[in-house]
Order: structure tokens, then C-alpha cells, then sequence
């Protein structure tokens, strides 16, 4: 299974922000440099992935998020994990310090053809959310070792 990632955040400026000052133009300069280089931000959401003898199982973690707004979706054999928080305008939240944020994300996994599409569940709790993709039989093939001479 091969793992391609697209990740989005909103607000870059806020990454650049301490205490209610900014950093110098030059600070600003590279976040807007750095926003144009990687597309959407730095938001990074990690995952485990974990095979066994019928699927693979990928946890994402992702902490304190609502799960009406977590999407999992499968289309041309790319499964796709998104969060798109609801935009709250009445947020009057003033952090001295803030180190994360619940922003929006997407991870984007190929599937190879390895996967049984109509069998894929989702679940969360913890703070992870659990894929479990069952393996296509027809086009998983067991490892072989070959000899070497």
C-alpha cells in the first residue's frame, strides 16, 4: 500500500504569532513563501499502519476532534482521510500560547487494487481513528523468499 500525503491547514498566520505580536516581515515573508511551497500548510496528522493475514489497519491520530466532521472516502482506488472543522465566528478564545490547533487535514492513501472497497470500516475513539481495509485476496500475493546465490 503506498502512502501519499496532502496536508492542509487554515490560518497560516497564526503560526507566526506570539503573544498577540508578530514576528519581523522577514518572518512573514517565509510563511508566505513556505505556503506556496507545500500548498496548504504544515499541518501534519500522523499514522500507524499495520498489516496483518487479512487487511491492513491504519490508525490516524488525531485528538479532540468532532466526529461529524471526520470524512473517510474511497475514489479510484485512493482512500482519502479529511477533517473540516465547522467555522465557529462566535470563538472569543485568547491563548497566550498556543501549540495545536484542530485545524483541517487530508491524508490520501493508493490502494493498488489491494483492498476489498465494500468492506472498509471506520471507527473512533481516543482520540484515533481506526481504518481497517480488507485485503483483495485475487491480488494479494503472499511474500516468497528467493535464494540468494
Amino acid at each position: 500500500m503506498y502512502n501519499e500525503n496532502r496536508c492542509r491547514t487554515d490560518k497560516m498566520n497564526s503560526f507566526f504569532e506570539a503573544k498577540g505580536r508578530r514576528f519581523g516581515a522577514h518572518h512573514r515573508r517565509f510563511a508566505r513563501h513556505a505556503h506556496e511551497m507545500f500548498g496548504h500548510g504544515f499541518r501534519r496528522v500522523p499514522v500507524n499502519i499495520e498489516e496483518t493475514e487479512e487487511s491492513f489497519i491504519i490508525y490516524l491520530y488525531a485528538p479532540a476532534l468532532s466526529k461529524e466532521h471526520l470524512k473517510v472516502v474511497t475514489k479510484d482506488d485512493v482512500l482519502t482521510i479529511s477533517y473540516t472543522p465547522q467555522e465557529d465566528s462566535e470563538s472569543t478564545e485568547k491563548f497566550n500560547r498556543r501549540e495545536y490547533s484542530n485545524g483541517a487535514f487530508e491524508r490520501a492513501f493508493a490502494l493498488n487494487g489491494k483492498v476489498l472497497h465494500e468492506n472498509i470500516s471506520a471507527g473512533y475513539a481516543d482520540g484515533i481513528l481506526k481504518v481497517t481495509l480488507p485485503k483483495n485476496p485475487e491480488t494479494n500475493i503472499p511474500a516468497k523468499d528467493i535464494a540468494v546465490n
